[in-house]
């Protein structure tokens, strides 16, 4: 590897053509990956992609002046001191608010190598190219918002905002809702019925730590089995599995954890207390990101929960 300092004019520029030319493959990938769902961004990454060609032109175009046909291959892995990028442009479905993060950061990274280089170099029209392209990678930003003002309509930034929830709501708030109510309700009967059976903390929590993870599991596997998301557009089923899979064992342990407690009757109490709370957390979810009204969602999961909840004490105290 490569230090910045040893580089020599024509490795500079051989640098900063791939870079570019990375850039403008970046960019072209995010376009592709935002245009199914949010094709007006797709359009300003397309704008940021042709920016980028042109950039790599010109310094082809210099490079062939100066030093001849020949372009050393150096890439940025060759080089100390670039941060290592997450290929987030390689993950579909691609997440709107992290493709403008990171191209946020290329902009910086790459004005910051130009403005490095510029003082690096003698030869005077390459200096005044890499400070001509510096100065171009500052006022990307701009750009970008021009591009944005230009393709991202007020129409489409909410259309495309509403689809963004959408999509959140899909992949990510149903398969932990659907984990968290199952652990939360499904788990009720054989705590508290081992609670009322046994009248030992331990054994409540240990029937409670069983069921949970249990519970846990099974929910996972099942996510993850139900569909691929290839159709559906729910996204990566490992990733919904792991997500309904975790909220399920956190809704089941919550109300166990109390019966760490050595007194049973205080543990008891402040098992209740802790499924009110989850019950009322699951309700307000359903209203925030399902849409249900309050006091239906309300009674929804209060009734489920009630119900689960007497199962378990009349077997318990059976």
């Amino acid at each position: 590897m490569r230090n910045f300092d040893s580089l020599s004019e024509k490795e500079i520029l051989a640098l900063a053509i791939s870079l570019e030319e990375e850039d403008e493959r970046v960019y072209a990938d995010f376009a592709e990956g935002l245009r199914q769902d949010f094709s007006a961004s797709a359009a300003v990454f397309d704008g940021m992609r042709l920016e980028e060609s042109g950039h790599r032109r010109r310094l082809i175009e210099l490079s062939r002046e100066k030093f001849g046909e020949h372009i050393p291959l150096l890439r940025r892995q060759d080089v100390r001191g670039f941060v290592h990028r997450t290929p987030v442009w390689l993950v579909r479905p691609l997440g709107l608010e992290t493709v403008r993060n990171q191209a946020i950061a290329m902009e910086v990274e790459t004005r910051r190598f130009y403005e490095k280089a510029a003082r690096r170099t003698e030869d005077a029209h390459i200096r005044q190219l890499l400070d001509d392209l510096a100065q171009e990678e500052r006022s990307h930003q701009s750009r970008a918002e021009e591009l944005e003002r230009r393709n991202l309509k007020p129409q489409a930034r909410k259309a495309e905002d509403e689809a963004n929830r959408r999509l959140f709501v899909l992949r990510i708030v149903q398969p932990g809702l659907a984990g968290l109510m199952d652990g939360s309700v499904s788990t009720l009967a054989p705590v508290f019925a081992a609670a009322l059976a046994t009248r030992s903390s331990r054994d409540a929590f240990a029937v409670g730590l069983a069921a949970s993870l249990g519970a846990g599991i099974s929910m996972g596997f099942a996510e993850a089995l139900s569909d691929d998301g290839s159709l559906t557009g729910r996204g990566y089923p490992w990733m919904r599995g792991l997500i309904c899979g975790l909220m399920t064992a956190i809704g089941g342990i919550g109300h166990t954890l109390p019966f760490l407690l050595p007194d049973f009757r205080v543990a008891l109490i402040a098992a209740v207390l802790v499924v009110i709370v989850e019950l009322g957390v699951i309700s307000w979810i359903r209203h925030r990101y399902m849409e249900t009204p309050p006091l239906s969602a309300a009674l929804q999961v209060g009734l489920g929960g009630v119900l689960v909840f007497l199962t378990g004490v009349l077997i318990g105290s059976s």
